[in-house]
């Protein structure tokens, strides 16, 4: 260890982890990241104190806690919750976030129900949907783009919502 004060900052490579995450499972080829020349994100067409918000997660309901519509835990598919309140918990131990340095005790802090009902209340967002999407991680470019995406897509065209904030952990 040096004795010199960090002068940079430090990262985590996701790239570099994932590509020896998938080898040491024995996979022969490395993992592909996506890459899209074009993507389909499009300007909000009206302000947002006209707007109806809804938030996308990857975190999944908690085991014991059974959303709304979707699975619990463990099970690889889209869900919803309600947004009328914050869920108390949601389960987010299977993904790669840095576990050693922060927590996700706070649900407010990666699903902001309340910041949006506050703001909702305060008229900066016209209003928030009425159901949250949470969305697997599973690192399936073909599933995500051919199932999950258009499930999402289609909640939210039901809900009439104009804005997701997309929250990956």
């Amino acid at each position: 260890m040096s004795d010199s004060p960090i002068t940079h900052r430090r990262f985590v490579s996701y790239i570099d982890r994932t590509r020896e995450y998938y080898a040491a499972q024995g996979y022969e080829k490395p993992y592909r990241w996506a890459c899209h020349s074009s993507v389909p994100f499009t300007r909000p067409t009206k302000p947002l104190s006209e707007s109806r918000v809804t938030v996308v997660t990857t975190a999944s309901p908690f085991k014991g806690q059974k959303a709304r519509e979707g699975v619990l835990r463990g099970d690889k598919e889209v869900w919803s919750g309600e947004t009328r309140e914050t869920p108390e918990r949601l389960y987010t131990d299977d993904l790669a976030w840095d576990k050693e340095s922060t927590h996700t005790d706070d649900v407010e802090s990666f699903v902001p129900l309340g910041a949006l009902r506050a703001f909702a209340e305060e008229g900066r967002i016209g209003s928030l949907a009425r159901r949250f999407h949470g969305v697997p991680t599973d690192y399936s470019q073909r599933r995500t783009i051919e199932r999950d995406a258009p499930e999402i897509v289609s909640r939210c065209k039901e809900d009439e919502v104009d804005i997701a904030l997309l929250v990956p952990l």
